[in-house]
């Protein structure tokens, strides 16, 4: 806990290291009873998750039986913490915030009177409480860790005054509703640039120096035409990487997977460094090229592509098909090839079945809807003003969950101490 010894007043050394005076060190068992009380039909299904906590389990995605019979399922009342047993130690963990039914193969802890459910909530979740869970789990492999409540009653846990409890929780939920706000609002920015891409590439949206939008669905615009992408540029295929050297003593290197799974529509930064030997034998890409992910364990992730801005000498590695544009905007063609049209088209050329590859061949006869090159600029700088925008604000909640990530360290170890009015008096 709080990195303190015995030359600091105020705090006292107890089996989870130095807290304050104040605060006591109490046992799982001493701050939760083990809940084993039945449910019953009619209330939500409840299900634990590492990155959400408690929630509906029609929410997600993966298959899941539609009920729980109510004399095989735990009651969880509102303010119960229900934890997986085999998935606790990685964070599997969550705090009821209204009734509901969920699976035995859960722990329920009830909190004690003393106990403020919130505040251990964040306990748990920290990095701390986290090692002291994984501490008291056990099993014959690190992936068969559990830890059942006999284990969870016998854990160390700082328990601060109520008071203080329920302020420190009061102080982190603040920091979660800045971070859920700042989510909602990428969600936000994400759906209007969906909306902007639908239009803007199809010409049912346009800029009026540029003519009259398209009035039906499927119908090019005046001045618009559609061509096959190899009627205008050319393809070369990127080579295998030996070797990764720090940025300092290589050549930047763009790998496949620094374009599969990401989701720039162009390279923000390099990851990867080669020899001037390596760099020799591979592949040179050029500033305006388009890069693509040339394979995949499905149809929906081949053919990802980002454009190539940066005018610097770089390479490309193994399992990329690049695309050397002419008389297009690259930047524009990046938006279009990554758009619902072209990745359908996208997902017909798939080869292959536990890796899917795309190859040059058939990326040629893909069919690109192609305005003015003026107009390509105008569309691509909308778009990229509302990537600049969301990457903004993802690095304002980055920001955020750091900032609170710290908070937690300080908070929740006593390290820094909240002001209640019982600690004014």
């Amino acid at each position: 806990m709080s990195k303190r010894n015995e030359n600091n007043p105020g705090y006292k050394k107890t089996k989870v290291g130095w807290i304050p005076e104040e605060w006591n060190c109490v046992y799982g068992k001493c701050a939760f009873s083990h809940s084993i009380e039945k449910g019953y039909d009619g209330l939500p299904i409840l299900a634990v998750t590492m990155e959400s906590g408690l929630v509906h389990r029609s929410s997600l995605d993966r298959k899941m039986p539609n009920a729980i019979a109510g004399d095989g399922s735990l009651h969880v009342r509102v303010g119960d913490i229900a934890y997986n047993m085999m998935r606790a130690w990685q964070g599997a963990i969550g705090l009821a915030t209204e009734e509901g039914v969920i699976s035995p193969a859960y722990v329920v802890l009830r909190p004690k009177k003393h106990v403020y459910s919130l505040f251990m909530f964040y306990l748990f979740k920290s990095l701390h409480g986290l090692y002291l869970i994984y501490s008291y789990s056990y099993g014959l492999t690190g992936d068969r860790l559990r830890l059942y409540y006999k284990d969870f009653a016998i854990i160390p846990i700082p328990l601060p005054p109520l008071p203080e409890q329920k302020k420190i929780a009061e102080i982190l939920s603040a920091w979660d509703r800045a971070i859920d706000q700042a989510g909602k609002l990428i969600d936000a920015k994400q759906r209007l640039k969906k909306g902007l891409i639908q239009q803007l590439l199809t010409g049912r949206m346009r800029f009026v120096e540029f003519g009259k939008p398209a009035l039906k669905k499927g119908e090019l615009p005046e001045g618009w035409k559609i061509k096959p992408l190899g009627s205008f540029g050319s393809f070369s295929k990127g080579k295998g990487i030996s070797n990764n050297l720090k940025r300092e003593t290589g050549f930047p290197c763009i790998t496949y997977g620094e374009i599969y799974g990401k989701h720039e529509i162009v390279i923000q930064e390099f990851y990867s460094y080669i020899d001037g030997d390596t760099a020799h034998n591979s592949q040179l890409i050029y500033k305006g090229d388009i890069l693509f992910a040339g394979s995949g364990e499905t149809l929906n992730e081949i053919g990802k592509c980002v454009a190539f801005t940066k005018d610097v000498e770089a390479y490309a590695g193994g399992d990329i098909v690049i695309f050397h544009p002419e008389s297009v905007y690259s930047l524009y063609l990046s938006y279009s090839l990554n758009s619902d049209i072209l990745i359908r088209q996208k997902r017909k050329l798939g080869q292959g079945h536990s890796v899917v590859h795309i190859y040059s061949a058939g990326l040629k006869t893909l069919q690109v809807p192609l305005p003015s090159l003026e107009e390509q600029t105008r569309i691509a700088s909308i778009l990229s003003v509302c990537d600049r925008e969301i990457q903004l604000l993802v690095r304002k909640r980055d920001l955020l969950q750091e900032q609170k990530k710290g908070l937690m360290q300080k908070l929740l170890t006593g390290e820094v101490r909240v002001k209640t009015r019982a600690r004014r008096e």
